[in-house]
């Protein structure tokens, strides 16, 4: 059975596609991203989807993106923040190699100022984000083979903090621009937590 070789969670504005690009271009393999997917299928952009059709429609869009991507990518694949929500994704997860990356509510701020496009923070963002953590974080554990902090760290020490965490061999830098191989090279490591990287 194909899977993904890392799948990366954890909330809106983290990074998890800068890292997830950055990753694959690492490992030599392709990039894939559930929200990318769900705004090509859809051909409007997601906060369109919130308005026009509500979260519960945008949800069962998510699912079923999620669960193609997963059955279908080899390489490197983000999920949207609120993936982990459904439990079924949850059982699909189980035993892959996920890795949560982690930001604090100020790094946050910092970021994006919590003021972008995002459908759930639209009203009073700060405290919309905290809640939405305090909802999410134990879905995003649980999934989680490790967990990557990204406070105060570089897109590139965050790639590389998780090609660590998960003991994944990285391609050459003159090899990633050759390779064919989606599914890219490394060992996911052994199921099972691993302590923060």
């Amino acid at each position: 059975m194909s899977a993904p070789v890392v799948v990366l969670v954890g909330p809106m504005g983290v990074g998890k596609s800068t890292v997830g690009e950055l990753l694959s271009t690492r490992l030599g393999t392709a990039f894939r991203d559930s929200d990318a997917d769900i705004v090509a299928a859809q051909g409007r952009p997601i906060a369109d989807i919130f308005v026009d059709e509500g979260e519960s429609h945008f949800r069962e869009l998510e699912r079923e993106a999620v669960r193609l991507a997963l059955a279908e990518h080899t390489g490197v694949l983000a999920l949207g923040g609120g993936a982990v929500l459904d439990a079924s994704t949850r059982e699909l997860l189980a035993g892959l190699p996920v890795v949560y990356l982690t930001m604090e509510v100020g790094e946050a701020v910092r970021r994006s100022g919590l003021n972008t496009a995002r459908p759930l923070l639209a009203v009073n963002p700060r405290q919309q984000w905290k809640l939405l953590m305090e909802a999410r974080r134990h879905h995003y554990t649980d999934v989680a083979r490790v967990v990557v902090p990204t406070d105060d760290r570089t897109p590139e020490e965050v790639a590389e903090a998780v090609l660590d965490a998960l003991r994944l061999t990285r391609v050459p830098a003159q090899e990633a621009d050759q390779t064919d191989n989606p599914g890219g090279p490394g060992d996911p490591g052994a199921p099972g937590k691993e302590k923060q990287a």
